[in-house]
């Protein structure tokens, strides 16, 4: 009896932590309510505001150049140049958050992906995409889908719909060229931008 109160009192104290650290997560991004709301700095310095590409799909996908799954850089550029005219886009946002897998600077970032890959989607700066640090899109994104929906690796992936809302998450192992991904992908495309803008 004395362990069973033990350990409710130990679930109690556990939940109201929970409870201070989710309600404060949420005040951070009280006023974010899509993907729109945030802004990128690009791999070339320059501002790289998401508002920019209302009214499209994005595949958000935080990348590294040192990673087992470096070589999906080259499905992620299929994906963009197969349904960019549909109004797809793949943004690619480099990290060096796992792993230390990202040491380069932008300008080598750039050169290694348009280089090796062929890379012609949207690049942002080197960015920390997890913990209290993480960029502001990536606390959002957090807040919205959950931790385990957050990204523990290089190459895991966020779907965004044309109405800035997030979709659904994809983990690392989960190939760009997947069955899963390019059906979640298609079916986001296939919805008029009006209608996804009213949503």
């Amino acid at each position: 009896m004395k362990l069973a109160k033990a350990t409710r009192t130990a679930l109690v104290s556990i939940m109201a932590v929970c409870g201070v650290t989710f309600a404060a997560g949420a005040d951070t991004m009280s006023t974010a309510t899509t993907a729109w709301d945030f802004s990128f700095t690009s791999i070339d310095g320059k501002p790289m505001p998401l508002a920019d590409f209302r009214g499209k799909v994005l595949l958000v996908v935080n990348t590294a150049s040192f990673c087992g799954f470096t070589k999906q850089y080259r499905a992620l550029q299929e994906l963009h140049t197969e349904y960019e005219e549909q109004g797809f886009a793949v943004i690619g946002v480099p990290s060096n958050d796992f792993g230390a897998q990202e040491p380069k600077a932008a300008g080598e970032i750039k050169e290694f992906c348009e280089g090796m890959f062929g890379v012609t989607f949207p690049l942002a700066d080197k960015t920390v995409v997890s913990g209290s640090g993480a960029h502001p899109f990536y606390k959002w994104a957090r807040n919205e889908s959950g931790w385990l929906n957050a990204p523990k690796w290089n190459f895991h992936k966020y779907l965004v719909g044309r109405d800035g809302r997030l979709v659904t998450s994809f983990y690392s192992q989960t190939a760009p060229n997947s069955e899963r991904v390019v059906n979640a992908i298609e079916a986001e495309i296939a919805k008029p931008q009006a209608a996804a803008a009213a949503d």
